[in-house]
């Protein structure tokens, strides 16, 4: 009897355990999907549902002022844009900006890592000095750099005239000004640019430049052949990061030209803001939203198609 009762017992068990599984399935199949719901939330309020919102306005005129009057216009808004002499210089601008910091930005850190790329002390606090001003928000930079950048009471002016030199316009003179910007971007980013070749510097092998030092290969040969190569997925990561970030300046404009002078400094997104914010036109600063998306859509994917095949990953 005890035997029978055993037995019972053990059956009852088996068929427990064979119809509790179905709950546990379910929920595996269910928990990424539950996991991940609150980024997907956050990411469709605030990444998809803008991008879509200013799409479907840039084919309608609107302004601030009115809202309840949104008029139908298709293309118009775009075709205004492209027949204004104002923005094509702003493209203009926008492109000179983007190509000179980009490489300025790289190949100054690029140069600072392989100068830092020693274990000495005095390295690590340079190292720390050149990153500071990444930490630096950029009102407060921009406002220093205004400071500096003054024609009467500057620094920079005043250290030109020290050493016998005249003064410089900076930011008053339009063959300037937008070069004054690309020095400030340039100062201010080029820390996180040389931290990050740093760290991509001390992940290459150390045998292979021993390899290179015992064939007595040149400098130039095995930054050319080694160094360079193995830092090509940094160089690429820091390219499409910095031509992203560089057609997304407005910060250091706002404060520091407005635009000016005489539209030599604007930039897409300072006209994006100029346009909707100041002369309340919501249907232009959306289509000319839609065009910077474009450009740095159309870039990002340009690098992946023509600098990919390029990476070598260890």
């Amino acid at each position: 009897m005890q035997t029978a009762a055993k037995t019972a017992h053990g059956g009852t068990g088996v068929q427990q355990s064979a119809a509790s599984p179905a709950r546990p399935a379910v929920w595996e199949k269910l928990r990424p999907y539950v996991y991940i719901a609150p980024a997907l939330v956050f990411f469709v309020l605030f990444f998809f549902y803008p991008i879509v919102s200013v799409i479907y306005l840039s084919f309608h005129d609107w302004s601030l002022l009115n809202l309840d009057q949104i008029e139908w216009v298709g293309l118009a808004n775009f075709a205004e844009l492209l027949a204004d002499p104002d923005f094509h210089q702003v493209l203009g601008n926008t492109i000179i900006y983007t190509i000179l910091t980009v490489v300025l930005g790289i190949g100054l850190a690029f140069f600072l890592a392989l100068w830092l790329n020693r274990k000495a002390k005095i390295y690590g606090a340079v190292q720390a000095s050149i990153f500071s001003p990444h930490i630096i928000s950029l009102v407060s930079v921009s406002m220093l750099w205004v400071w500096m950048m003054d024609t009467q009471y500057g620094l920079l002016n005043a250290v030109l005239e020290a050493v016998g030199l005249p003064p410089y316009t900076w930011l008053n003179d339009t063959k300037s000004a937008l070069l004054s910007l690309v020095l400030v971007s340039v100062w201010k980013g080029v820390g996180y640019n040389t931290l990050v070749f740093i760290a991509g510097l001390q992940s290459i092998p150390k045998d292979l430049y021993e390899a290179a030092a015992l064939d007595r290969s040149p400098k130039w040969k095995t930054l050319m052949k080694i160094t360079i190569p193995l830092l090509s997925p940094t160089l690429f990561f820091l390219l499409v990061i910095n031509t992203i970030s560089s057609f997304q300046a407005f910060d250091t404009i706002y404060i520091m030209t407005q635009g000016g002078p005489v539209n030599s400094t604007n930039v897409l997104a300072f006209y994006t803001y100029e346009q909707g914010m100041d002369y309340y036109n919501g249907g232009i600063a959306s289509a000319a939203s839609v065009v910077l998306l474009l450009f740095v859509g159309i870039l990002t994917i340009l690098h992946f198609l023509l600098m990919s095949k390029r990476v070598h990953y260890r």
